[in-house]
């Protein structure tokens, strides 16, 4: 190993990008859900109309981090 060598990363660096990325739709549900929450506390007669909205939200929020999990794998890469 050469001593100017400070810091070596090996291996894939997908796993190191999906982790970043989940950071995005993880934030994304958790306000969709408060929103919901929220809305329910103020208005408790509106859950019902409310809740398809939280589902479609969600699914939406959830294909965008399988999009990412997938591009992940696609342009999988390593570093060195």
């Amino acid at each position: 190993m050469d001593a100017s060598v400070l810091a070596e990363v090996t291996g894939s660096t997908a796993a190191i990008g999906y982790g970043l990325a989940a950071i995005g739709p993880g934030i994304g549900v958790g306000l969709v859900f408060a929103a919901y929450i929220q809305s329910t506390a103020r208005q408790p007669e509106s859950s019902r109309m409310t809740l398809p909205y939280v589902w479609i939200g969600f699914a939406v929020i959830e294909a965008l981090a399988l999009l990412g999990i997938a591009f992940g794998f696609i342009w999988a890469g390593s570093a060195a």
